[in-house]
């Protein structure tokens, strides 16, 4: 059974960076696609950003510019490059993954079918 675990959150300055990770358990993470999602405070749960497993990508328009979603197969590992980043950025943030069979941008806004997900990693937007 696959299971995530997120790591890389902490607390970053306005105009910071932060390097989110992802690591699943098994080694045909490589047949998974896998994507972030975040939950603030007294907020729903929203996408980031998601990548198939054929290369597609897709960023929510908060992340556009400022985050890189990657994936390195050989460590089971998907990344969330996070720049610029600013206090409404602060979240719990979540990988999820599952073997999809719509577009890369249906598997953002349909997240909470996925079947596998991480228990989450803070991060703090402040000065």
């Amino acid at each position: 059974q696959l299971q995530l675990v997120e790591s890389g959150g902490g607390l970053v300055q306005p105009g910071g960076s932060l390097r989110l990770s992802c690591a699943a358990s098994v080694a045909t993470a490589d047949h998974y696609d896998i994507g972030w999602f975040r939950q603030a405070p007294g907020k729903d749960r929203e996408a980031v950003s998601c990548l198939t497993t054929d290369g597609s990508i897709y960023y929510e328009d908060s992340a556009k510019g400022r985050f890189t979603i990657t994936r390195d197969n050989a460590k089971s590992t998907v990344y969330l490059e996070m720049s610029s980043l600013k206090p409404e950025d602060t979240a719990v943030y979540y990988c999820a993954a599952d073997q999809w069979r719509e577009s890369v941008k249906a598997m953002c806004e349909k997240g909470y079918t996925l079947r596998a997900w991480g228990r989450g990693t803070q991060v703090t937007v402040s000065s």
